[in-house]
């Protein structure tokens, strides 16, 4: 199969489906056109997930679909966006019509599901690669940056973190149990935080997603922001499924192991005191921010190296 009738097979009717008013021109022209409406800033973020470094091989092209186009789109929701368009570069080792339509398949669910549009793309020969590039426009001049963190600040997390790394032990089972198939689902169908993060802008002081581990993320916001934090052990969020399968080990894995794709977020007491019910709900109170700088945890035992994800030397 030619690249043109790939293209044409797979992608360009996911792209037709969902045109907005924004997204002006899709596939079929050298470029897409997206209208950035009045007193709107865009916002656009690109991430690339590699066979073997971000993603096990033979791995399920429907749910790489889903979790190359949740990964990126979690940038958006880091900031605050409301998500348009993107766009994918796909290198393929062959044009298999059977992967191609599951990949397609995942990516339009994940597509439906994060009301974004695929705007356009590239394909090419060579090891499997997903690359995509997403574009969101938020009110102008009020996209939550990681610079805004200042001491007194709460530090929280909207959701449950570890599960995304023990779910690399469980990749290769064949016949995962219960709570393994919870620990799984983390992994295979991250889902970005775009409603929270829309409604914690002009609230929140700081935010990031956390790809590299709760750690490492938090420590750009320290770094940006010219501050230190304190985090409680005891409030860490943690699935039970996860507490019941690694013990003493889950709480490692919920500050240190990357993919969970929830969101890290700095806001002022007053300013989280005064969130509507169902925001506050969406979020957990893990410690403070401080004037002192550096990063510590009371009330961990720490059983492992308390570093992230690093992209050149972590694989799965």
């Amino acid at each position: 199969m030619g690249e043109f009738e790939l293209i044409r097979r797979f992608f360009v009717p996911l792209a037709n489906k969902a045109m907005t008013d924004q997204l002006v021109l899709g596939p079929g022209d050298d470029c897409a056109i997206q209208r950035v409406p009045e007193g709107r800033d865009l916002v656009f973020s690109v991430d690339t997930l590699v066979e073997g470094v971000h993603f096990p091989a033979n791995y399920s092209p429907f749910c790489l679909g889903w979790r190359a186009l949740a990964v990126a789109t979690s940038d958006l929701a880091a900031m605050g966006a409301t998500p348009v368009c993107f766009t994918l570069a796909l290198t393929l080792p062959e044009a298999e019509p059977e992967w191609l339509a599951d990949f397609a398949h995942g990516l339009a669910k994940a597509s439906d599901a994060f009301g974004i549009s695929l705007a356009g793309g590239d394909t090419t020969r060579g090891p499997l690669a997903v690359s995509i590039q997403v574009h969101g426009t938020v009110t102008q001049g009020s996209a939550i940056r990681r610079s805004g963190a200042r001491p007194g600040d709460l530090v929280c997390v909207s959701g449950p973190l570890g599960a995304a790394g023990a779910a690399l032990d469980f990749l290769g089972a064949t016949d995962p149990g219960v709570d393994q198939q919870a620990i799984l689902a983390r992994y295979h169908f991250p889902e970005p935080r775009l409603v929270l993060g829309q409604q914690l802008v002009g609230r929140a002081s700081a935010a990031i997603d956390i790809s590299d581990g709760l750690l490492a993320d938090l420590e750009h916001i320290l770094e940006q922001s010219g501050v230190g934090a304190e985090l409680d052990a005891k409030n860490i969020p943690m699935l039970p499924e996860l507490r019941r399968i690694k013990g003493a080990a889950a709480l490692s894995l919920a500050l240190t192991a990357g993919d969970d794709y929830e969101l890290c977020v700095t806001i002022a007491p007053d300013r989280y005191a005064a969130l509507a019910p169902e925001v506050q709900g969406g979020l957990i109170i893990i410690g403070r921010i401080q004037q002192e700088s550096g990063l510590r945890v009371t009330g961990a035992e720490m059983t492992e190296s308390p570093a992230g994800f690093d992209h050149f030397g972590g694989s799965v």
